[in-house]
């Protein structure tokens, strides 16, 4: 039997700074996502990536993807 751990915790505030990195990106303001990434804390990062990977893609996809079809 296996037992499935459930995705850490993604803080309120990395969650903020998560959308404005992705309407950043669907911008076409690269320093400005980049300056929101950088305000999410380490337990929030590793939750967004298992969560993204639970989905099939990673943070880097998602930021091309909101770059490229525009504001998320």
């Amino acid at each position: 039997m296996t037992t499935a751990t459930a995705p850490a915790a993604i803080r309120p505030l990395a969650a903020v700074h998560l959308r404005e990195a992705l309407t950043a990106a669907a911008d076409h303001r690269p320093a400005a996502a980049l300056a929101a990434l950088l305000h999410i804390d380490p337990q929030s990062w590793t939750a967004i990536e298992q969560r993204a990977a639970l989905l099939g893609t990673d943070l880097i996809d998602m930021l091309a993807t909101a770059a490229r079809e525009g504001t998320p």
